[in-house]
C-alpha cells in the first residue's frame, strides 16, 4: 500500500515537472514561462520529496523534507516574481495576446517607481520590440 502511494506521488510530481518543462517551450513570453515553471515545478518537486519521505519513513528524513519544501515554497515563486518584475521594468515586450497590463499605468519610467495613482501616459513604460527579439513565423 505504501509503495503504491509513493509511486503515485512521485509519478504525479514527475508529470508536473515535465509540464513545467513543456511550459518553458510552449508559452509565448517570459512572464507566462516563469509563471508555469514556478508553479508546476515547485509542486512537482514537493510531491517527489513527500514520496521519498514516506518511502524511507524516518523522522530525520521527514524533517529534512519539510525544511526543503518550505525553502522551495518560499524562494521559487519569489525568485520568479523578481525576475519577471525586472524583465517588465527592462522593457521586455508582453505577448501580443495579452489583454490587460495592470502595471503600465502605475510605473513611472523617469524615476523607475511604482506609484498608487495613475501616471500620465507619456511617462509610462511602453515596451518596444527590439531587432534581436525572437519572432515566430506564421
Amino acid at each position: 500500500m505504501i509503495e503504491t502511494l509513493v509511486m503515485f506521488l512521485m509519478l504525479l510530481g514527475a508529470i508536473l515537472i515535465f509540464l513545467a518543462g513543456v511550459g518553458i517551450l510552449r508559452m509565448p513570453d517570459i512572464f507566462l514561462r516563469m509563471s508555469s515553471t514556478a508553479k508546476a515545478g515547485t509542486l512537482g518537486v514537493g510531491l517527489i520529496l513527500i514520496g521519498a519521505a514516506i518511502y524511507f519513513n524516518e523522522f530525520g528524513i521527514y524533517t529534512r523534507v519539510l525544511a526543503i519544501i518550505s525553502f522551495i515554497l518560499l524562494t521559487a515563486p519569489l525568485a520568479a516574481h523578481m525576475i519577471g518584475r525586472a524583465a517588465y521594468f527592462d522593457g521586455v515586450p508582453l505577448w501580443q495576446g495579452t489583454v490587460q497590463d495592470d502595471l503600465r499605468s502605475h510605473y513611472r519610467r523617469s524615476t523607475h517607481a511604482v506609484e498608487d495613482g495613475v501616471i500620465p501616459l507619456e511617462d509610462t513604460l511602453s515596451p518596444t520590440v527590439e531587432a534581436d527579439d525572437f519572432r515566430e513565423e506564421d
